[in-house]
């Protein structure tokens, strides 16, 4: 397909002006019988940046995107194409990897003294 759609041309736009490596950002569109699905394919370094904290520049691009199909009557879904080894390990999933090679040591203590909580326990 040589002629690219509006909101195809629209999200390459958007995440091209978002993203390190513009020139690898690359769409593919496919309409169905539920409507039109756009898959973005980015580069993996760049994958956090096109996401945002807890998703936010990417649920700012799909709802821009549902707008721009709303004006043609259709209705338009983003998916953003993960490659293979682009996720980091999680916050919580880093830290709890380093507390609990540590806890093995304090869950003798902790277990002698099972009256004692510290401030640290309550998650407070």
């Amino acid at each position: 397909m040589a002629d690219k759609e509006f909101d195809q041309e629209f999200v390459e736009y958007i995440v091209r002006g978002i993203v390190n490596n513009p020139d690898d950002v690359r769409t593919e569109r496919i309409v169905d019988e539920r409507g039109v699905l756009i898959t973005l394919h980015i580069n993996s370094e760049d994958m956090g940046y096109v996401i945002g904290r807890q998703g936010q520049t990417a649920r700012a691009v799909r709802t821009l995107l549902k707008i721009v199909g709303a004006k043609e009557n259709a209705r338009v879904n983003l998916k953003i194409y993960e490659p293979e080894g682009s996720r980091r390990p999680r916050r919580e999933d880093r830290e709890e990897g380093e507390t609990s090679s540590s806890s093995t040591s304090s869950d003798t203590f902790s277990s002698a003294s099972d009256d004692d909580t510290s401030v640290d326990d309550l998650g407070i």
